[in-house]
């Protein structure tokens, strides 16, 4: 930090003991020290709060990419029942009997929750 050589600490040392005295010399040292204590614990603080706005600057960024990367996997892969739900009003007509109704009915009846992404087959290739 300071490039001080012994020899200038001793200089500065003899200095003080002859301007300010023996008898008050502890005492000028206790005070200069809690100056120094509190001038780092402000520099402490300080850098406290620099490291903080660095990792929220970062968090952010972090964040905003996360946020690009999902929406490119969500277009990629889109939901099923978003897809399914395009695909049947486009291809739905409407049945010719009652008993066309009923079977429609029983076809798209869900027995299971819709899954949400399709799962690739466990054997084949991913896509």
């Amino acid at each position: 930090m300071f490039d001080v050589a012994p020899t200038e600490l001793l200089l500065v040392v003899v200095v003080a003991l002859v301007v300010i005295g023996p008898k008050d010399l502890p005492k000028a040292m206790r005070f200069v020290g809690k100056w120094m204590g509190k001038a780092r614990g402000m520099a402490r603080h300080f850098r406290a709060g620099l490291d903080t706005m660095m990792r929220e600057a970062e968090l952010e960024e972090l964040e905003k990419q996360w946020r690009e990367q999902n929406d490119a996997i969500m277009r990629e892969f889109p939901r099923i029942d978003d897809v399914a739900a395009s695909g049947s009003a486009t291809s739905a007509a409407a049945p010719a009997t009652e008993v066309d109704a009923e079977a429609a009915a029983d076809r798209t009846a869900p027995t299971e929750p819709p899954e949400t992404h399709v799962i690739p087959p466990r054997d084949g290739p991913l896509p």
